[in-house]
Protein backbone atom coordinates (compact mmCIF):
# COMPACT_ATOMS: atom_id res chain seq x y z
CA UNK A 1 0.00 0.00 0.00
CA UNK A 2 1.27 3.44 -1.36
CA UNK A 3 2.19 6.52 1.58
CA UNK A 4 -1.08 8.30 0.11
CA UNK A 5 -3.47 5.19 0.38
CA UNK A 6 -2.36 5.11 4.14
CA UNK A 7 -2.86 8.29 4.26
CA UNK A 8 -6.24 8.00 3.17
CA UNK A 9 -7.11 4.88 5.07
CA UNK A 10 -5.51 6.34 8.46
CA UNK A 11 -7.86 9.91 7.80
CA UNK A 12 -10.77 7.73 7.35
CA UNK A 13 -10.56 5.41 10.21
CA UNK A 14 -9.58 8.56 12.47
CA UNK A 15 -13.03 10.43 11.11
CA UNK A 16 -15.13 7.56 11.97
CA UNK A 17 -13.55 7.44 15.35
CA UNK A 18 -14.47 10.61 15.88
CA UNK A 19 -18.29 10.62 14.33
CA UNK A 20 -18.55 7.49 16.74
CA UNK A 21 -17.45 9.58 19.80
CA UNK A 22 -19.36 12.82 18.22
CA UNK A 23 -22.20 10.46 18.64
CA UNK A 24 -21.51 8.90 21.76
CA UNK A 25 -21.22 12.35 23.70
CA UNK A 26 -24.36 13.75 21.66
CA UNK A 27 -26.69 11.56 23.53
CA UNK A 28 -24.21 10.89 26.75
CA UNK A 29 -26.45 11.20 29.87
CA UNK A 30 -26.62 14.47 31.81
CA UNK A 31 -28.42 13.61 34.72
CA UNK A 32 -28.49 9.75 36.14
CA UNK A 33 -30.94 9.23 38.67
CA UNK A 34 -30.50 6.20 41.25
CA UNK A 35 -33.88 4.29 41.88
CA UNK A 36 -33.87 2.13 44.61
CA UNK A 37 -37.19 0.24 45.59
CA UNK A 38 -37.98 -3.84 47.70
CA UNK A 39 -39.14 -6.11 45.09
CA UNK A 40 -37.70 -7.93 42.87
CA UNK A 41 -37.13 -6.74 38.85
CA UNK A 42 -39.83 -9.73 37.33
CA UNK A 43 -42.38 -8.31 39.86
CA UNK A 44 -45.45 -6.73 38.65
CA UNK A 45 -44.34 -2.99 39.90
CA UNK A 46 -41.23 -2.76 39.00
CA UNK A 47 -42.05 -4.22 35.29
CA UNK A 48 -45.21 -3.05 34.42
CA UNK A 49 -44.94 0.44 36.48
CA UNK A 50 -41.22 1.79 37.36
CA UNK A 51 -39.13 0.67 34.17
CA UNK A 52 -42.48 2.16 32.33
CA UNK A 53 -41.91 5.45 34.20
CA UNK A 54 -38.51 5.61 33.89
CA UNK A 55 -37.93 4.58 30.23
CA UNK A 56 -40.62 7.37 29.49
CA UNK A 57 -38.93 10.03 31.01
CA UNK A 58 -35.35 8.88 29.71
CA UNK A 59 -37.16 9.00 25.84
CA UNK A 60 -38.60 12.51 26.63
CA UNK A 61 -35.30 13.80 27.81
CA UNK A 62 -33.92 12.91 24.78
CA UNK A 63 -31.40 10.91 26.70
CA UNK A 64 -30.00 13.33 28.61
CA UNK A 65 -31.53 12.04 31.79
CA UNK A 66 -30.82 7.88 32.69
CA UNK A 67 -32.58 6.02 35.00
CA UNK A 68 -30.56 3.27 36.80
CA UNK A 69 -32.97 1.00 38.59
CA UNK A 70 -32.06 -1.12 42.05
CA UNK A 71 -34.34 -3.50 42.94
CA UNK A 72 -34.82 -6.01 45.86
CA UNK A 73 -32.83 -3.37 48.07
CA UNK A 74 -29.53 -3.71 46.32
CA UNK A 75 -28.33 0.33 47.62
CA UNK A 76 -28.45 -1.76 50.74
CA UNK A 77 -30.56 -1.39 53.87
CA UNK A 78 -34.27 -2.32 54.43
CA UNK A 79 -37.61 -0.85 53.23
CA UNK A 80 -38.79 0.62 55.81
CA UNK A 81 -35.60 3.10 55.41
CA UNK A 82 -35.99 3.82 52.06
CA UNK A 83 -38.09 7.19 52.50
CA UNK A 84 -35.42 8.20 54.64
CA UNK A 85 -32.75 7.21 51.43
CA UNK A 86 -34.83 9.14 49.56
CA UNK A 87 -34.55 12.48 51.83
CA UNK A 88 -30.76 11.78 52.78
CA UNK A 89 -29.78 11.47 49.10
CA UNK A 90 -28.53 8.01 49.28
CA UNK A 91 -31.07 7.27 46.66
CA UNK A 92 -32.77 10.00 44.39
CA UNK A 93 -36.12 7.95 43.68
CA UNK A 94 -37.44 5.65 45.83
CA UNK A 95 -40.99 3.30 45.92
CA UNK A 96 -42.13 2.28 48.88
CA UNK A 97 -45.35 1.81 51.05
CA UNK A 98 -46.03 4.49 53.09
CA UNK A 99 -46.94 2.32 55.65
CA UNK A 100 -43.51 0.62 56.31
CA UNK A 101 -42.94 3.76 58.89
CA UNK A 102 -46.19 3.71 61.04
CA UNK A 103 -47.43 6.32 62.19
CA UNK A 104 -45.63 9.03 59.66
CA UNK A 105 -47.68 9.94 57.41
CA UNK A 106 -51.03 9.61 59.19
CA UNK A 107 -53.38 10.92 56.37
CA UNK A 108 -52.25 8.55 54.03
CA UNK A 109 -54.27 5.75 56.34
CA UNK A 110 -57.32 7.55 55.06
CA UNK A 111 -57.21 5.09 51.92
CA UNK A 112 -56.45 2.16 54.26
CA UNK A 113 -59.39 1.93 56.63
CA UNK A 114 -61.12 -1.19 55.73
CA UNK A 115 -63.59 -1.13 52.96
CA UNK A 116 -62.97 2.33 51.61
CA UNK A 117 -62.07 1.38 47.93
CA UNK A 118 -62.95 -1.25 45.11
CA UNK A 119 -61.45 0.97 42.18
CA UNK A 120 -57.57 1.37 42.50
CA UNK A 121 -57.58 3.77 39.73
CA UNK A 122 -60.35 6.49 41.67
CA UNK A 123 -58.85 5.66 44.55
CA UNK A 124 -55.29 6.23 43.53
CA UNK A 125 -56.39 9.97 41.56
CA UNK A 126 -58.19 10.73 45.26
CA UNK A 127 -55.13 9.86 47.15
CA UNK A 128 -53.27 12.38 44.87
CA UNK A 129 -55.79 15.32 45.20
CA UNK A 130 -56.29 14.80 48.64
CA UNK A 131 -52.03 15.03 48.73
CA UNK A 132 -52.35 18.26 47.32
CA UNK A 133 -55.05 19.72 49.49
CA UNK A 134 -53.58 18.48 52.64
CA UNK A 135 -50.74 16.43 52.65
CA UNK A 136 -48.09 18.88 51.62
CA UNK A 137 -46.46 19.31 54.92
CA UNK A 138 -46.53 15.83 55.67
CA UNK A 139 -44.61 15.12 52.29
CA UNK A 140 -42.32 18.52 52.62
CA UNK A 141 -39.25 16.66 53.04
CA UNK A 142 -39.02 15.04 49.37
CA UNK A 143 -40.53 15.47 45.82
CA UNK A 144 -43.77 13.80 45.50
CA UNK A 145 -43.44 11.58 42.09
CA UNK A 146 -46.74 9.34 42.30
CA UNK A 147 -49.32 8.37 45.11
CA UNK A 148 -51.23 5.06 44.79
CA UNK A 149 -53.36 2.64 45.76
CA UNK A 150 -53.26 -1.14 45.03
CA UNK A 151 -56.96 -2.98 44.32
CA UNK A 152 -58.77 -4.76 46.35
CA UNK A 153 -57.12 -6.58 48.99
CA UNK A 154 -57.50 -10.21 50.12
CA UNK A 155 -56.37 -12.74 52.40
CA UNK A 156 -54.12 -16.01 51.56
CA UNK A 157 -54.14 -18.61 54.20
CA UNK A 158 -52.80 -21.83 55.06
CA UNK A 159 -56.27 -22.93 56.50
CA UNK A 160 -59.68 -21.82 54.98
CA UNK A 161 -60.61 -18.71 56.17
CA UNK A 162 -64.26 -17.87 55.75
CA UNK A 163 -65.65 -16.47 58.32
CA UNK A 164 -64.47 -13.85 60.96
CA UNK A 165 -63.93 -16.36 63.62
CA UNK A 166 -61.76 -18.23 61.58
CA UNK A 167 -58.88 -15.79 62.22
CA UNK A 168 -59.35 -16.63 65.56
CA UNK A 169 -55.36 -17.65 66.74
CA UNK A 170 -54.27 -17.07 63.04
CA UNK A 171 -50.70 -15.52 62.70
CA UNK A 172 -51.24 -12.99 60.09
CA UNK A 173 -48.62 -10.39 58.36
CA UNK A 174 -50.29 -7.43 57.83
CA UNK A 175 -48.59 -3.93 55.54
CA UNK A 176 -49.53 -1.61 57.76
CA UNK A 177 -50.79 0.04 60.88
CA UNK A 178 -54.42 0.44 59.88
CA UNK A 179 -54.25 -3.16 58.69
CA UNK A 180 -52.66 -4.55 62.07
CA UNK A 181 -55.19 -2.45 63.63
CA UNK A 182 -57.88 -4.47 61.79
CA UNK A 183 -56.82 -7.63 62.17
CA UNK A 184 -55.85 -7.50 66.01
CA UNK A 185 -59.73 -6.54 66.27
CA UNK A 186 -60.94 -9.12 64.21
CA UNK A 187 -59.36 -11.87 66.45
CA UNK A 188 -55.85 -12.73 64.55
CA UNK A 189 -52.53 -11.74 65.74
CA UNK A 190 -51.12 -9.73 63.23
CA UNK A 191 -47.11 -9.42 62.07
CA UNK A 192 -45.58 -6.26 60.75
CA UNK A 193 -42.77 -7.21 58.08
CA UNK A 194 -42.08 -5.64 54.50
CA UNK A 195 -43.28 -8.00 51.81
CA UNK A 196 -40.23 -9.52 50.72
CA UNK A 197 -40.05 -11.19 54.04
CA UNK A 198 -43.83 -13.14 53.20
CA UNK A 199 -42.24 -15.94 51.88
CA UNK A 200 -39.01 -16.93 54.11
CA UNK A 201 -42.25 -16.50 57.56
CA UNK A 202 -44.74 -18.96 55.75
CA UNK A 203 -42.28 -21.39 54.61
CA UNK A 204 -40.97 -21.31 58.06
CA UNK A 205 -44.33 -21.36 59.89
CA UNK A 206 -43.54 -17.62 61.33
CA UNK A 207 -47.35 -16.61 60.11
CA UNK A 208 -49.90 -18.78 59.15
CA UNK A 209 -51.55 -16.06 56.59
CA UNK A 210 -50.65 -12.65 54.88
CA UNK A 211 -52.27 -9.97 53.30
CA UNK A 212 -51.36 -8.73 50.03
CA UNK A 213 -53.11 -8.23 46.49
CA UNK A 214 -53.34 -10.55 44.10
CA UNK A 215 -50.64 -9.35 41.53
CA UNK A 216 -47.65 -9.53 43.86
CA UNK A 217 -48.83 -13.43 44.80
CA UNK A 218 -46.17 -14.65 41.51
CA UNK A 219 -43.13 -12.82 42.36
CA UNK A 220 -43.37 -14.10 45.68
CA UNK A 221 -44.47 -17.51 45.18
CA UNK A 222 -47.35 -17.37 47.38
CA UNK A 223 -49.81 -19.65 45.48
CA UNK A 224 -46.97 -22.75 46.05
CA UNK A 225 -46.44 -21.90 49.93
CA UNK A 226 -50.55 -21.24 51.00
CA UNK A 227 -53.59 -23.18 48.96
CA UNK A 228 -56.45 -20.68 50.16
CA UNK A 229 -57.15 -17.23 49.09
CA UNK A 230 -60.38 -15.66 50.65
CA UNK A 231 -61.79 -12.89 48.53
CA UNK A 232 -64.52 -10.10 48.54
CA UNK A 233 -66.43 -9.63 45.76
CA UNK A 234 -67.11 -5.81 44.65
CA UNK A 235 -65.28 -5.06 48.22
CA UNK A 236 -61.85 -4.07 49.29
CA UNK A 237 -61.21 -5.62 53.01
CA UNK A 238 -57.99 -3.38 53.11
CA UNK A 239 -55.47 -1.71 50.46
CA UNK A 240 -52.02 0.11 51.27
CA UNK A 241 -50.61 3.42 49.87
CA UNK A 242 -47.70 3.58 48.00
CA UNK A 243 -44.90 6.59 47.63
CA UNK A 244 -42.69 7.13 45.04
CA UNK A 245 -40.68 10.19 45.71
CA UNK A 246 -37.35 11.98 44.67
CA UNK A 247 -35.09 13.64 46.77
CA UNK A 248 -35.36 17.21 46.73
CA UNK A 249 -32.80 18.47 45.86
CA UNK A 250 -31.55 16.20 43.21
CA UNK A 251 -35.25 17.33 41.56
CA UNK A 252 -34.46 20.68 42.32
CA UNK A 253 -31.17 21.06 40.57
CA UNK A 254 -32.42 20.10 37.69
CA UNK A 255 -32.31 22.33 34.45
CA UNK A 256 -36.28 23.49 33.98
CA UNK A 257 -36.80 21.69 30.78
CA UNK A 258 -35.82 18.23 32.60
CA UNK A 259 -37.41 19.27 35.59
CA UNK A 260 -40.72 19.10 33.65
CA UNK A 261 -39.68 15.84 31.58
CA UNK A 262 -40.62 14.74 35.36
CA UNK A 263 -43.04 16.70 35.74
CA UNK A 264 -45.23 15.86 32.41
CA UNK A 265 -44.36 11.90 33.71
CA UNK A 266 -45.44 11.86 37.47
CA UNK A 267 -48.83 13.03 39.48
CA UNK A 268 -52.09 12.55 39.13
CA UNK A 269 -52.25 10.67 35.52
CA UNK A 270 -49.25 8.97 36.30
CA UNK A 271 -50.81 8.01 40.11
CA UNK A 272 -54.09 7.08 38.55
CA UNK A 273 -52.27 4.70 35.79
CA UNK A 274 -49.94 3.19 38.68
CA UNK A 275 -53.38 1.69 40.53
CA UNK A 276 -54.86 0.74 37.29
CA UNK A 277 -52.39 -1.38 36.35
CA UNK A 278 -51.77 -2.94 39.37
CA UNK A 279 -55.12 -3.55 39.77
CA UNK A 280 -55.16 -5.26 36.62
CA UNK A 281 -52.35 -7.16 37.18
CA UNK A 282 -54.60 -9.04 39.70
CA UNK A 283 -56.45 -11.02 37.08
CA UNK A 284 -53.82 -13.18 35.91
CA UNK A 285 -52.29 -13.86 38.83
CA UNK A 286 -55.87 -14.89 40.52
CA UNK A 287 -56.01 -17.12 37.16
CA UNK A 288 -52.47 -18.74 38.07
CA UNK A 289 -53.41 -19.41 41.41
CA UNK A 290 -56.75 -21.51 39.90
CA UNK A 291 -54.88 -23.26 37.55
CA UNK A 292 -52.89 -24.88 40.39
CA UNK A 293 -56.00 -26.08 41.68
CA UNK A 294 -55.87 -23.59 44.96
CA UNK A 295 -59.09 -22.75 47.03
CA UNK A 296 -60.42 -19.37 46.02
CA UNK A 297 -63.04 -18.77 48.68
CA UNK A 298 -65.44 -15.96 46.87
CA UNK A 299 -67.63 -14.48 50.22
CA UNK A 300 -71.12 -13.60 49.55
CA UNK A 301 -72.44 -10.53 49.78
CA UNK A 302 -74.12 -11.14 53.10
CA UNK A 303 -70.81 -12.80 54.36
CA UNK A 304 -69.15 -9.42 53.64
CA UNK A 305 -71.49 -7.41 54.88
CA UNK A 306 -70.83 -9.14 58.43
CA UNK A 307 -66.71 -8.18 58.21
CA UNK A 308 -67.96 -4.79 57.29
CA UNK A 309 -69.96 -4.57 60.29
CA UNK A 310 -67.21 -5.88 62.49
CA UNK A 311 -64.52 -3.49 60.67
CA UNK A 312 -66.36 -0.56 61.04
CA UNK A 313 -64.60 -0.19 64.74
CA UNK A 314 -61.38 0.10 63.21
CA UNK A 315 -62.90 3.35 61.02
CA UNK A 316 -64.38 4.72 64.52
CA UNK A 317 -61.73 4.36 66.28
CA UNK A 318 -59.04 5.88 63.39
CA UNK A 319 -61.37 8.82 63.09
CA UNK A 320 -61.38 9.45 66.94
CA UNK A 321 -57.28 8.87 67.37
CA UNK A 322 -56.77 11.34 64.23
CA UNK A 323 -59.06 14.23 65.35
CA UNK A 324 -57.53 14.40 68.96
CA UNK A 325 -54.24 14.54 67.43
CA UNK A 326 -55.43 17.33 65.55
CA UNK A 327 -55.26 15.52 62.11
CA UNK A 328 -59.21 15.88 61.50
CA UNK A 329 -59.88 12.42 60.93
CA UNK A 330 -63.46 13.28 60.71
CA UNK A 331 -62.74 15.59 57.63
CA UNK A 332 -60.25 13.11 55.90
CA UNK A 333 -62.35 9.92 55.71
CA UNK A 334 -65.51 12.51 54.22
CA UNK A 335 -63.50 14.31 51.93
CA UNK A 336 -61.78 10.62 51.15
CA UNK A 337 -64.60 9.50 50.24
CA UNK A 338 -66.04 12.15 48.15
CA UNK A 339 -63.17 12.45 46.12
CA UNK A 340 -63.13 8.42 45.45
CA UNK A 341 -67.28 8.79 44.23
CA UNK A 342 -66.38 12.04 41.69
CA UNK A 343 -63.24 10.12 40.26
CA UNK A 344 -65.34 6.57 40.11
CA UNK A 345 -67.98 8.14 38.23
Amino acid sequence: MNTIAKRMLTGAAAAAVALTLGVGSAVAAEVTLRLHQFLPPQANVPKHILSVWADKVEKASGGRIEIQHFPSMQLGGKPPELIDQAIDGVADIIWTVSGYTPGRFPRTEVFELPFMMTDAEAASRAYWTLAQETMKDDFKDFHALGLWVHGPGLIHSKAPIRSISDLNGVKLRAPTRTTNMLFSSLGATPVGMPVPAVPEALSKGVIDATVIPWEVTGALKVPELVTNHTTFPNASLYTSTFLFAMNKDKYNSLPDDLKKVIDDNSGLEFSAFAGKTMQDDDGPAREAAAARGNNIIDLTPAEIDAWRAAAQKVTDAWVKEMDEKGVDGTGLLKRAKELIAQFGS
